[in-house]
């Protein structure tokens, strides 16, 4: 009567991948720390404690539920679940989860938001090859022919 939902090949492949990535954290903010400072890595980083500081990884950055990071995150990719309080700039997957608070920009060539999650900053995606009509100087220029030409005509 009652069965299992049928996911699709993708999904699981993604949460796999999230699986391994996650098995493959190199540095831990735990829950009771607080770390004040800017600071990098080459490998995942995984926050479930405070960070007052710029975060950087050319990897996976995670942020549990419950933690706050109070600056800028830089990554390859990245899961938010707490509290980011500064820009957040992603090279590839940007995942917030239903629990996820972000106060500020985001960058990142695809984004994946839960119900729940939120955000108050302006979201920018790669790959947008829709022209903007507003930044378009000629239609400026034509609107601007058309009025005088309507002009001379009363």
């Amino acid at each position: 009567m009652f069965q299992k939902p049928n996911y699709s090949e993708s999904e699981s492949q993604i949460n796999a991948q999230h699986t391994k990535q996650h098995d493959d954290v190199e540095t831990v903010v735990g829950p009771s720390v607080h770390v004040e400072g800017d600071f990098s890595s080459e490998g995942n980083i995984l926050v479930k404690g405070i960070v007052s500081g710029n975060v950087k990884t050319s990897k996976l950055f995670t942020s549990e539920k419950g933690s706050k990071v109070l600056a800028s995150v830089k990554a390859g990719n990245a899961v938010v679940s707490g509290v980011v309080k500064g820009n957040v700039k992603v090279d590839d997957r940007l995942e917030l989860t239903s629990t996820a608070q972000v106060l500020g920009d985001i960058e990142c060539g695809v984004l994946v938001i839960e119900a729940g999650a939120l955000i108050r900053g302006k979201v920018t995606m790669k790959g947008l090859e829709i022209d903007d009509p507003k930044s378009d100087k000629k239609s400026g220029l034509i609107r601007g022919i058309v009025k005088d030409d309507d002009k001379k005509d009363k």
